[in-house]
């Protein structure tokens, strides 16, 4: 009796098999991209912005003498110019969100964590130290500065020593300095945009005026829309 061959039967199982495979690949390459933020999620799904070797995902923004960003030490230094200085990046994502660094004045008088962001459509800046050293706020909420609005605060900071900067960004904008909140507003109904000195930043950059800055630990993640109040570190 000749052998019975199994090829006929095992051939179209094949093929059902490699179709699968190839679905889920595809499917898992479709979820890998949709993943907003750049990285891999951490605790508390916190994706990382900076690897603290390289400017990898960052660009220098076209401010007129500006200073050279670089990364020195596992910091990203924004060394002063004429008068800003900042990277900026273009995958963060809208919607609802949180970013949270590190942040030092190295040298200098002036703000050395100056963070551009999207919000409602358009975008805002969050000022550490402006103004001569010690007003915090958002820049622009009905066209007044960071300055003049009520987020307006005075902070004194030490150069040398670093500070940790959280924003929030859902229907409010908040941020904190350490654990300390310095701003809470809503977002409905309010005319909110930037200085036009630091659009170049836009959509997402870091930057200092006059001042040497130094950040790391910068990362992201998504955020509920309902308030938090950050965990101590």
């Amino acid at each position: 009796m000749r052998p019975t061959t199994l090829a006929p039967v095992l051939r179209p199982l094949l093929r059902q098999a490699l179709l699968a495979a190839t679905l889920a690949a595809t499917l898992a390459g479709c979820a890998s991209a949709a993943k907003p933020g750049p990285g891999s999620a951490g605790p508390g799904g916190w994706r990382s912005l900076f690897d603290g070797k390289t400017l990898a995902g960052w660009t220098k923004a076209d401010f007129i003498e500006s200073g050279e960003p670089r990364v020195e030490d596992g910091k990203l230094i924004l060394p002063a110019g004429a008068r800003l200085t900042a990277v900026r990046r273009e995958d963060m994502p809208l919607g609802n969100y949180e970013v949270e660094l590190e942040a030092m004045r190295v040298d200098g008088q002036d703000f050395f964590c100056g963070i551009t962001f999207p919000v409602a459509g358009s975008h805002a800046s969050l000022i550490v130290g402006g103004w001569g050293g010690m007003v915090c706020g958002i820049s622009s909420l009905e066209g007044m500065d960071a300055s003049e609005n009520e987020t307006t605060r005075a902070i004194q900071f030490e150069s040398g020593k670093w500070y940790r900067v959280r924003l929030r960004v859902t229907d409010r904008i908040e941020a904190w300095i350490d654990d300390e909140k310095i701003a809470d507003v809503e977002t409905a109904g309010r005319k909110i945009g930037t200085r036009h000195d630091i659009d170049p930043a836009k959509p997402f950059g870091l930057a200092s005026w006059r001042t040497t800055a130094a950040l790391r630990g910068i990362r992201w993640r998504e955020a509920a829309a309902a308030p938090q109040e950050p965990a101590k570190p």
